[in-house]
């Protein structure tokens, strides 16, 4: 069994960053892909970064390629999204997922294990 839980999320002003962080246990995932996704009111989930068990492979959604970076400590069982230049429809949840193998891809119905989400409220 995989336990996900984001942190990091908040408030932040129109230009401003933030750093989410996912922590796992239960199960090392450093051999596995990872990745971020975001759901605002009223839409649904939505692809943001995901990458390989060493970052060889980083794929982003284009409306926050130039913006977020995906990276991970394999050391810890944990990876990030740095986000910089917020914008304010960039507020939504944002979630972590994992799965058991290393293929990276952007659809939510390939990733099998979820956080609880953490909200990220950027004000204009």
């Amino acid at each position: 069994q995989v336990q996900l839980v984001e942190s990091g999320g908040g408030l932040v002003q129109a230009g401003g960053s933030l750093r989410l962080s996912c922590t796992t246990s239960g199960r090392t995932l450093s051999s596995y892909a990872v990745a971020w996704f975001r759901q605002a009111p009223g839409k649904e989930r939505e692809f943001a970064a995901a990458m390989s068990s060493y970052g060889m492979t980083r794929i982003y959604a284009d409306s926050v390629k130039g913006r977020f970076t995906i990276s991970r400590d394999n050391t810890r069982n944990r990876w990030y999204l740095e986000m910089n230049t917020l914008k304010p429809e960039d507020t939504a949840v944002y979630y972590c997922a994992t799965r058991f193998n290393n293929d990276v891809t952007k659809s939510r119905y390939d990733w099998k294990y979820w956080g609880q989400g953490t909200q990220v409220t950027v004000s204009s």
